[in-house]
């Protein structure tokens, strides 16, 4: 799409991620229009030059593209389907990408029920949490037609840097679903190594200097050792997000006939998180739990 400037970019969900793609928009000098349920997260956007409207269908109606980035599947299913909503309010050749880590089941629905409108809708979930979604650097996983795929190209550009078409309606979802099953058992490795070195005496920090960049080395071992070793647990990814994926998984894996171990026990781990009221945490809280030493 070569003239991205001059098209208008809705963008519903501004919330811990949301927030830094929509203002990397804006720096590239598009017009975003903005919705949220919590007006108050889309303040420093509104302030910056975005333009509020009152709902997902009034975003739709004044924009090209419409981008969004919400918590769960039953809020992407009422962002698209309410009357509203996205479907019932685009624009004939719209191009609506949902980015939100959600159902592949749903996304095939909203893919052919756009397609019976003249819509272009596509799945692009996406990796890298709160750092990557600020830097522009996000691993976008895109479930499209080709050519769609394409027109998108260089908006996905603006957001991310390892933009890769997977295939069909629902396959950015299901790319995702393998990322987050990869990252559960890594996280689980993490918390335990972070730990461990702990509890010998080592100095994390210089254990970390060690094995980050060897055999070991991983995004969350780079990025989440860190701010675990801070004691740093603040949400670049919430921990109820990663349980709402996990459970995805596990039930896109038992619908193909595969049993899941690692996700499983790592998801069991999780959920005595959330029971312990620490939902809200980062995904490196599991280093609490992990590091609790029997007496």
């Amino acid at each position: 799409m070569d003239n991205l400037a001059e098209k208008v970019v809705g963008f519903v969900g501004t919330g811990v991620m949301g927030r830094s793609m929509a203002a990397n928009l804006m720096k590239a000098g598009i017009t975003v229009c903005v919705y949220n349920r919590t007006r108050e997260k889309a303040e420093d956007l509104i302030a910056d030059g975005a333009i509020w409207k009152d709902t997902p269908g009034e975003v739709a109606k004044a924009s090209d593209i419409v981008i969004t980035m919400v918590g769960y599947p039953k809020d992407v299913e009422e962002v698209y389907f309410n009357a509203n909503g996205l479907l019932a309010n685009a624009q004939e050749g719209a191009y609506l990408i949902d980015m939100t880590t959600s159902s592949p089941a749903l996304a095939k629905k909203i893919y052919q029920t756009a397609k019976d409108q003249g819509i272009f809708a596509m799945d692009a979930p996406v990796s890298g949490g709160d750092i990557g979604a600020r830097e522009g650097t996000l691993s976008i996983m895109v479930g499209a037609d080709k050519d769609a795929f394409e027109e998108m190209r260089p908006l996905f550009e603006l957001l991310g840097k390892n933009i890769q078409h997977q295939g069909g309606a629902g396959a950015g979802q299901y790319t995702k679903m393998a990322n987050q099953i990869a990252i559960a058992g890594n996280m689980m490795g993490v918390s335990e190594a972070i730990a461990y070195a702990k509890q010998v005496g080592l100095d994390p920090t210089h254990v970390l200097d060690s094995i980050a960049t060897g055999a070991a080395g991983s995004w969350s071992l780079s990025n989440l050792a860190p701010r675990m070793i801070r004691g740093d647990f603040a949400p670049g990814f919430y921990i109820k997000h990663f349980i709402k994926d996990m459970g995805i998984a596990i039930e896109s894996a038992e619908e193909a006939g595969l049993t899941l171990p690692g996700l499983t026990l790592a998801k069991q781990l999780y959920n005595q998180l959330a029971r312990e009221g620490l939902e809200d945490e980062g995904t490196q809280a599991l280093f609490k739990l992990v590091c609790r030493v029997k007496e």
